[in-house]
This record gives C-alpha cells, sequence and structure tokens, in this order.
C-alpha cells in the first residue's frame, strides 16, 4: 500500500522544493553587491600566455571564438593522429560491409 503512494509522495516533495527554493533564496538578504568583474593577471607573463591573458581581458568575444576554433582543430588533428596509428596496427575502422 505504501508502495503505491510513492510517487505521489515523491512528486509532492518536488512540488514542495520547487516551490520553497525561491523563499529560501530570497530570505538571505544581506547588502546588495557590486557587478563581479573578471580579469587576468598579465603581471609576469610573456609569449602566448600574456597574449591569452590580454585578449581575456580586453576582447571576450575573439578570445571565445580562438579558444573555439583551436579546441576543433586539436580535436580534427588528435582524430587524424589516432587513425594513423589505429591503422598502423592492423585495425580498418572504416565502413564495414554487411555480409548477410
Amino acid at each position: 500500500m505504501l508502495r503505491d503512494k510513492l510517487p505521489l509522495f515523491r512528486n509532492l516533495a518536488v512540488s514542495a522544493a520547487l516551490l520553497l527554493a525561491p523563499m529560501a533564496a530570497l530570505a538571505g538578504g544581506g547588502e546588495k553587491q557590486g557587478k563581479l568583474v573578471h580579469v587576468a593577471d598579465t603581471r609576469g607573463l610573456d609569449g602566448i600566455n600574456l597574449h591569452w591573458a590580454d585578449l581575456y581581458n580586453t576582447n571576450r568575444l575573439l578570445f571565445t571564438l580562438e579558444a573555439v576554433l583551436i579546441t576543433a582543430v586539436m580535436g580534427y588533428l588528435l582524430g587524424l593522429l589516432m587513425d594513423l596509428l589505429v591503422g598502423a596496427i592492423g585495425l580498418d575502422l572504416g565502413k564495414q560491409k554487411n555480409r548477410e
């Protein structure tokens, strides 16, 4: 009998948590905080590290686009390298013919 009512109790508990969560967040009170500023420290950096830190500090959109592009290119190159290595040990991971 209790097992039949378990989904009902679970739904009630989730609903109560969702309704009470905003009140708990607003009950925190306290002082209003200022705007949070994220800045990379460039002291002591040189070369590519300085470039990335300056780019992060001055143009976040370009920083993001470069990071995404570099990640995609590195993933592609790693895939090619692994394909060559797997082919070198004799595994063929290409399309397989269906033998029915």
